[in-house]
């Protein structure tokens, strides 16, 4: 799959990505979030935004029940419908696909949008989102690996990028 040559633009002039294959890569989030683009047969373009997040027992040093991870997942995946009201563009998702692979949440966008150079702002959005509604479902209780350590303690230390710390 080639990429269509506005979105291409787009992305290689936004700060934020990196070109990998087909795919850019955003660079500043903790989590892999990567974009895509497809020709349509419309004017629009339809992109595909994937982020790739631990499951809980692949972010913990403690094993995690079934029922806990179960649960947590249910409400991350439902959590992330709400992702367009986040963007100050009012986008439609043609889909939302959340699943389990290879012990990562797996979520992925699909939206399409005519103006190419405001698409890779969109798909930053949905990728800040859905690691920021992981951020919220942490369980507590539980010694968490990285990145997920991590990002716990910059937040308690308010070293986020804003918002109030944990």
């Amino acid at each position: 799959m080639s990429l269509p040559e506005r979105a291409e633009r787009a992305f290689d002039a936004h700060e934020a990505f990196e070109r990998d294959g087909d795919e850019f890569e955003l660079t500043t989030t903790a989590f892999d979030g990567r974009a895509t683009a497809s020709e349509t047969d419309d004017w629009a373009l339809r992109y595909t935004v994937t982020i790739r997040a631990p499951m809980l027992s692949t972010a913990t040093e403690e094993p995690v029940g079934p029922a806990v991870e179960d649960g947590w997942f249910d409400t991350y995946a439902l959590r992330l419908e709400d992702a367009p009201g986040a963007i100050r563009d009012s986008i439609e998702l043609a889909d939302l696909d959340v699943f389990e692979e290879e012990g990562d949440a797996v979520a992925v966008f699909v939206f399409e949008w005519g103006n190419a150079d405001r698409a890779p702002a969109i798909a930053k959005a949905l990728v800040e989102y859905a690691e920021g509604t992981y951020m919220e479902g942490i369980v507590p209780g539980y010694s968490y690996t990285e990145p997920v350590a991590s990002m716990l303690s910059q937040a308690s230390q308010g070293e986020g990028r804003g918002g109030t710390p944990l």
